[in-house]
């Protein structure tokens, strides 16, 4: 809603012993400060938000089965996946620091993931009475066993390159 009203200075009303107030025309030398507008605030009310427990109950359900295809895994398998998701995020930290276009979420999902299979691993590790100061001792010698390759998204790109290189090869 618009309203519209006139501003003028206090000077212009002067008391009358009636108890009205009696307005004085202006000259041409007025003191009129010009029209104001003022709009209403107009309040939009924002489509109501899923339950918070239907989201939590939908994200635990999908933890849950992520924690389940890793149980399933071996611990060697559970170790190569490390590796691999750790080359991964190195790639997406190098896209960020080129500036290139990237999933930010992905970070977040990797790291996540990573920190899941090192659970289940170290679950592993107390079911087989592996304590503490043992089990970071095997784990250096792990990383330090680590072959250092380039990670999945990075070989698939080198296969695709190759590919194309092949096709201009053969039609040349």
């Amino acid at each position: 809603m618009l309203h519209l009203g006139v501003s003028s200075s206090p000077s212009l009303l002067s008391p009358v012993p009636s108890g009205r107030t009696k307005l004085h025309l202006p000259s041409l030398n007025s003191s009129f400060n010009g029209l104001r507008i003022r709009t209403a605030a107009i309040s939009i009310k924002p489509p109501p938000a899923p339950s918070p427990a239907r989201t939590v109950a939908i994200k635990m359900a999908k933890r849950e089965e992520e924690l389940k295809e890793i149980r399933t895994k071996t611990t060697e398998e559970i170790n190569e996946e490390i590796v691999d998701l750790k080359g991964e995020l190195f790639m997406l930290r190098l896209q960020r620091s080129a500036r290139n276009e990237f999933k930010s979420s992905e970070f977040r999902r990797m790291r996540k993931r990573v920190a899941r299979m090192l659970t289940v691993r170290r679950e592993r590790e107390l079911e087989e009475g592996i304590n503490k100061r043992l089990s970071r001792k095997l784990d250096r010698k792990w990383k330090r066993s680590i072959v250092v390759r380039p990670p999945p998204s990075l070989r698939k790109k080198q296969e695709e390159e190759k590919a194309a290189e092949a096709e201009k090869a053969a039609s040349a």
